[in-house]
């Protein structure tokens, strides 16, 4: 048991200056004041000058490694969990990329599970990029049903070179099976979406919305920023659809692409043009190869995507771009949460899971990770290691 004490805490919302107690995996009390004295070993932590906040959601991480496509020496390696928890990272999605073919849905399936064995809480997507849908058991609404990690299908893609190019009904269907597979399993069934740089740009999403019942919270297009003429059509996309829209955080903030925008820059572009806060997510895109480039631009190699990415791109939209931090916090803990049907992920609640992150207030830099009420991070060192980390 903890009590965390006179601490602020953003729930996201500011509730102001609270004390929160955990207990288990649950947090069990949230005060104004909470007696620190206690005969049943309850461990007091200090939260004065800092910052309480939600374990962030990241709904994108290809945590068997991604990659791939330049030979089988640029896989990116499996994900441990210090990657993971360092960057304040409670709950992730597993999803496969562009190779659905040496990367499975056993071996996706697997990965989750130790996981959430090690610490944190992992779920997974169903299939990679390719059409017709690669799954476990056959069929996208059997994987829902039967299979408890999986909470949508992805990433699907299109747009892309790199899709299988399929027709808008092919893509409706999609959409469609994943929906009644999440109706059927008291799931989610959202469809996770790689965007490439193509110009159909948001169109089959579009198609759907248009021709189908299903409504746009099913669907989440991710790497929206990935150049100004679709984040662009991504905000018309949002402010006048409804749709939903997911930036990506792990390019190098450095060097992006000549038309790149950051995540934290994109999210305030969205904001100021009228895109509803909740209707945003961030997500890492971890594990993803990337290429790295040396101080004048010279390009070095290939790197690896990080999941603290998404603390960074946080911290950049409020200390950077003067966002509140509350604006800053959704796409990372409520918005995921709720789109993905987490009810207990993503706020800080009586009753809520104990995923927490206690952070500097000024300079926001993380202090504490809880994962499940477990203390992973304290003072800014790691107490918890992956199975097979040094």
């Amino acid at each position: 048991m903890y009590l965390i004490k006179n601490v602020r805490v953003y729930a996201p919302e500011a509730l102001g200056v609270m004390d929160v107690l955990t207990g288990g995996e649950k947090i069990l009390k949230i005060a104004d004041h909470l007696p620190a004295e206690s005969a049943y070993g309850v461990e007091t932590v200090d939260g004065s000058g800092k910052v309480l906040l939600p374990g962030l959601i990241d709904a994108h991480v290809h945590i068997l490694g991604g990659g791939g496509e330049g030979g089988p020496r640029t896989r990116t390696p499996e994900i441990m969990l210090s990657d993971i928890i360092c960057g304040g990272v409670t709950t992730v999605v597993g999803c496969l990329g562009t190779d659905g073919c040496t990367r499975t849905m056993t071996n996706l399936i697997a990965k989750a599970k130790g996981l959430t064995e090690e610490g944190i809480t992992c779920y997974a997507y169903t299939g990679s990029y390719q059409v017709p849908v690669r799954t476990l058991t056959g069929s996208i609404m059997d994987d829902l049903i039967l299979l408890s990690e999986v909470v949508g299908t992805g990433e699907i893609a299109i747009s892309d070179h790199r899709s299988s190019q399929p027709t808008r009904e092919e893509f409706a269907r999609i959409v469609a099976d994943t929906r009644v597979g999440g109706i059927l399993s008291g799931k989610a069934g959202l469809v996770n979406i790689h965007m490439g740089d193509g110009e159909e740009k948001l169109g089959f999403l579009r198609y759907v919305l248009e021709h189908t019942q299903i409504p746009a919270s099913q669907m989440l297009p991710t790497h929206i920023n990935r150049s100004r003429s679709l984040i662009e059509d991504g905000i018309d996309y949002a402010k006048n659809l409804g749709g939903y829209i997911d930036l990506t955080t792990s390019s190098d903030p450095d060097h992006l692409e000549p038309d790149e925008v950051k995540a934290g820059s994109g999210l305030k572009m969205a904001l100021e043009a009228g895109v509803p806060v909740d209707h945003i997510t961030f997500s890492s895109d971890g594990q993803g190869s990337l290429p790295v480039f040396g101080p004048d631009g010279t390009f070095l190699g290939l790197g690896v995507g990080k999941v603290i990415s998404l603390y960074r791109e946080i911290k950049d939209a409020v200390l950077t771009e003067g966002l509140p931090l509350e604006a800053a916090l959704k796409p990372v803990t409520s918005n995921p949460a709720s789109l993905l049907k987490l009810e207990r992920k993503g706020r800080i609640a009586e009753g809520a899971d104990a995923d927490l992150v206690l952070a500097d207030a000024e300079t926001l830099e993380i202090d504490s990770v809880f994962a499940r009420g477990r203390l992973m991070v304290s003072g800014g060192k790691l107490l918890v290691k992956g199975t097979f980390e040094s």
